[in-house]
C-alpha cells in the first residue's frame, strides 16, 4: 500500500517565502502571517464546486439515517473532532450523527501518541467499532494526502460501499486518489516550512464549517438563519433563544423566556403559540 510522495513534491513541505524569521520584528512576523493566511480564502473559493458535490452526495444518505465521519491525525484530527463535537450544541443533533475519529484516539486531542498516524490499518479498525454501514460517508482529513492511518481508512470505507470525501493541502496524493469526493485546497508553502497547522489547518477549518453547516441546514436544524434546534446549554444560548423567540412572537423578555424554558427549545416555543 504505497503512500509516500517525495517531500520536494509536496506543497506542504516546500520552503517558507519569508527566512530568518528569527531576526523579525512581532510586527512583521504578524504582518506576513496574516499576508499568508489571506490566500487560504482564495485556495477554497476554488474548490467551491467540488465542496458542492461532496455535501450533496452526502445529503440524501443523512437523511435516510446515515452518519458523517470524519478521519485524521494530529492536526486534522483535532480540527474533526471539534467540529463534529460543535455541532449537537449548536444544532440539537445526536452525539452520532456526525463523529470525529482522530489517531491515538482522545489521548491524541491533547497529547501527540507517538507513531499512531503510521498505521494504515488502524484508521479502519477504529471505524468499526462504530459498525459502519453503507448509508454512511467518512471524510479523510490530512494536509499532506499521504497519511497512513487516513488513507487507509479511506480506502477500506471505500471498498465496504462507503461515500468517501477528503481534505488535502497537495495536488494528486494517494488520499485523493482513493476518495469519492477529493477537496485540494492548495494554499501554497506554510509561513513556517512544513508548519501544515497553520494554512493548511485554517482550510480544513473552513471547509469543515462549510459541510457541517450547510449539511444541518439542509436537514432542518435551521428556520429562517437562526439555530432554533439549539441546546440550552448556558446563559449566553438562553439568552440568545429568548431573544428570537421576542422578536418573532412580540413578547416581552422574561414572558418569551419563560415560554423557552417550559418548551426546552425555539422551535417548539414557536410552535407553541
Amino acid at each position: 500500500m504505497a503512500m509516500s510522495m517525495d517531500l520536494e513534491t509536496r506543497i506542504t513541505e516546500q520552503p517558507s517565502h519569508y527566512d530568518h524569521l528569527e531576526q523579525m520584528p512581532v510586527a512583521e512576523l504578524l504582518q506576513h502571517i496574516n499576508e499568508e493566511d489571506a490566500l487560504v480564502a482564495k485556495a477554497v473559493k476554488r474548490v467551491l464546486p467540488q465542496i458542492t458535490r461532496l455535501v450533496e452526495a452526502i445529503e440524501p444518505r443523512m437523511k435516510r439515517g446515515g452518519r458523517l465521519f470524519y478521519v485524521g491525525a494530529g492536526t486534522s484530527g483535532r480540527l474533526g473532532v471539534l467540529d463534529a463535537s460543535e455541532l449537537p450544541p449548536t444544532f440539537g443533533v445526536p452525539d452520532n450523527w456526525v463523529v470525529g475519529v482522530i489517531a491515538g484516539g482522545d489521548k491524541a486531542l491533547r497529547h501527540a501518541v507517538e507513531k499512531a498516524e503510521d498505521i494504515a490499518e488502524q484508521g479502519w479498525q477504529d471505524l468499526l467499532t462504530y459498525q459502519p454501514s453503507e448509508d454512511d460517508s467518512v471524510i479523510g482529513i490530512a494536509a499532506s494526502g499521504t497519511t497512513p492511518y487516513v488513507v487507509g481508512a479511506i480506502r477500506e470505507a471505500k471498498q465496504h460501499g462507503l461515500l468517501t470525501g477528503c481534505i488535502t493541502s497537495n495536488p494528486h496524493t494517494p488520499l485523493a486518489e482513493a476518495s469519492d469526493y477529493p477537496i485540494e485546497t492548495i494554499v501554497g508553502p506554510e509561513f513556517v516550512t512544513g508548519s501544515s497547522r497553520m494554512k493548511s489547518g485554517t482550510a480544513q477549518k473552513m471547509v469543515l464549517n462549510m459541510i457541517s453547516t450547510s449539511l444541518m441546514i439542509r436537514l432542518g436544524r435551521v428556520e429562517g438563519n437562526r439555530m432554533v434546534k439549539m441546546q440550552l446549554t448556558n446563559a449566553k444560548l438562553i439568552d440568545r433563544g429568548t431573544r428570537m423567540i421576542q422578536e418573532s412572537l412580540g413578547l416581552d423578555y422574561e414572558e418569551a423566556r419563560q415560554r423557552l424554558l417550559t418548551t426546552g427549545s425555539v422551535d417548539k416555543a414557536l410552535k407553541n403559540k
